[in-house]
């Protein structure tokens, strides 16, 4: 008879949050029950959910399995009185409540008897019913939850409403709501005249609204609003929400007025921190992954206002082993570190084609690192346990073979299928992956003068007392010479020509174009070395095939979207998952 780890089930079902994580592994422990968790009305995801009993021969509590695991229960591998290993667990605090779910094990024993006669830990008001664990299982709102509608900040009878309900005509009433997102003051001018304005997502257990405030309102009431805080709101007029600037689901908006009253609420517990409708990635609005890679900071400028906007480009994947590209811009793109790999929940992102299946963030995007609710603690869970092995693909368009900016393993294309298949010849551009070698480079201009002034990159022009930029209306003393490349690239099937830009000079030569230049002024032998150094090294590339006319003669040009330096450990990974498909049977 196995040996039970005694004790550690009335440990779980005590121990404080904070103590948690010293119990999270090492325990052997028995199953005595294993039950399908029926889908709840309000669940986004057809994945079964397992609950289970688990027992150390003197008490027993209940737990959740984390759904990476659900093939241990279909396999057969752990069923009734089963003996295992925890590994690793976590456990989420539904409203004082404690959920335990089992992200990793390993069986001891299957041919067991019921080991001992164990019962319910002597305190029981922190384990939750089966109806909570149910629900919070399958549900995808922040584990602070609350049954109560909007509450009234004074009990005398008033009209009361909650975010996601109407207050009639009528604005005597208050709500009580947290703060979920919060944006920049946005200023507008037209002929109509000059204004500015801001808008707040309020949110409680019964939906979230939109606030949005103009002119004197925001000089009033923008300080005094804070993202995660809690706050009695009153006086605000109820309108028709303007669908086109929100993407919450609620026909009504409040409009913050002159006598709009906002008091912050020291009691917020019964407020829900977050509420998700999570879905893996094939169909998207709010989604959570894993940041697998972070891109450098970037900008952009606005045709509309000719003004330079940060962008920064995420690759998140999750457990349906596809990956897609995110952008984050303005301050959230300027801000934004994350070295580790986190976990990132995205609220109300924008879904884009542009080569691809892509994500964005609008203004009324919320973004959560490393939120504390389920669906995180199960994808860390599922990552770190085999999710590091898995090779994700990348999202694409029907007729792309990748996503704008990622390389796609699973879709590279030959260079000779790329001129069959006549990539670029229609009206939209075309993407594409291939691995190709390069076997030559045009060395007699690889670069240009550029504006120095951060996002312009526009070329300069030699007026003799310096380097003016038109666009800018600036001389500088010296030009930033950016690259600007044309190669021929092989591999087994062909050759092609490719045209690359600053991202992909410095990838292919380790260095700036300005030290190249400065390479090719000094001395010009160095400089074909480095040229012939370049040739004969493979890489990924990501391109992009469209027509271009020049002098009356039309012919597809394949841009460089990406250049990567092998992985050789990827391309490993690949390969073994490749042996490990149907492909290979």
């Amino acid at each position: 008879m196995s040996q039970l780890s005694s004790g550690i089930c009335r440990r779980l079902n005590e121990a404080p949050q904070e103590e948690i994580d010293q119990l999270a592994s090492g325990h052997t422990v028995q199953l005595l029950s294993i039950k399908k968790v029926a889908p709840t009305p309000s669940s986004t995801t057809a994945t079964d959910r397992y609950r289970i009993i688990i027992s150390d021969g003197v008490h027993f509590v209940q737990a959740m399995l984390a759904t990476q695991l659900n093939d241990l229960v279909t396999n057969g591998d752990i069923n009734k009185n089963t003996v295992v290993i925890i590994d690793k667990l976590a456990c989420n605090f539904v409203q004082d409540k404690r959920l335990i779910i089992i992200l990793d094990l390993h069986v001891v024993s299957r041919a067991e008897e019921k080991i001992g006669a164990p019962t319910a830990p002597p305190s029981t008001q922190d384990a939750p019913p089966p109806a909570v664990v149910e629900a919070a299982s399958s549900s995808v709102a922040s584990p602070a939850t609350s049954s109560s509608t909007a509450q009234a900040k004074q009990p005398q009878p008033q009209p009361r409403t909650g975010p996601s309900g109407r207050g009639g005509k009528s604005n005597n009433w208050t709500i009580k709501a947290r703060v979920t997102q919060k944006s920049d003051i946005r200023t507008w001018s037209n002929q109509r005249g000059e204004g500015k304005l801001f808008n707040v997502t309020l949110m409680d257990e019964s939906g979230e609204i939109r606030g949005t405030g103009f002119n004197a309102v925001v000089d009033e009431l923008y300080e005094k609003f804070e993202e995660g805080k809690v706050y009695y709101i009153s006086k605000a007029r109820v309108n028709l929400a303007k669908k086109k600037f929100s993407n919450l689901q609620n026909d009504y908006e409040l409009s913050l007025e002159k006598n709009t009253e906002v008091e912050e609420c020291l009691e917020t517990t019964s407020v829900p921190m977050m509420k998700y409708n999570f879905v893996e990635f094939p169909s998207l609005l709010d989604v959570i992954g894993i940041v697998k890679e972070v891109g450098p900071l970037g900008e952009i400028t606005s045709k509309a206002t000719n003004r330079t906007i940060p962008k920064r480009d995420l690759t998140i994947v999750d457990t349906s082993q596809y990956s897609v590209r995110l952008t984050l811009w303005g301050k959230q793109a300027e801000q934004f570190a994350a070295d580790d790999l986190p976990v990132v929940a995205f609220k109300g992102v924008k879904v884009g084609d542009f080569g691809g299946r892509t994500l964005s963030m609008v203004s009324s995007s919320i973004m959560s690192i490393s939120p504390d609710i389920e669906e995180a603690h199960l994808l860390r869970g599922w990552y770190d346990g085999i999710g590091t092995e898995k090779t994700f693909q990348s999202h694409t368009s029907g007729s792309s073979g990748a996503s704008f900016g990622g390389f796609n393993r699973n879709e590279m294309r030959h260079l000779s299928d790329v001129k069959e298949s006549q990539l670029g010849m229609s009206d939209k551009a075309e993407f594409f992956s291939t691995r190709a070698t390069i076997m030559h480079i045009k060395s007699e201009s690889i670069s240009y003068p550029a504006c120095p002034t951060q996002g312009c990159n526009k070329k300069v022009v030699d007026v003799g007392s310096g380097w003016r930029c038109e666009k800018c209306d600036k001389t500088f003393e010296r030009p930033e010479h950016r690259y600007i490349m044309s190669m021929a690239v092989a591999d087994w099937s062909g050759q092609a020509w490719l045209q690359g830009f600053n991202e992909a000079g410095l990838v292919v030569f380790g260095k700036t174009a300005d030290e190249v230049h400065e390479i090719k002024e000094r001395n010009e032998a160095e400089y074909n070395a480095l040229m012939a150094q370049a040739s004969g090294v493979t890489f990924n590339f990501s391109c992009r095939a469209k027509q271009d006319t020049y002098n009356d003669q039309t012919r597809v040009r394949y841009g460089i979207s990406r250049i990567t330096s092998l992985d050789y450990r990827e391309e490993a990974k690949h390969l073994v998952d490749l042996l490990k498909s149907s492909w290979a049977q």
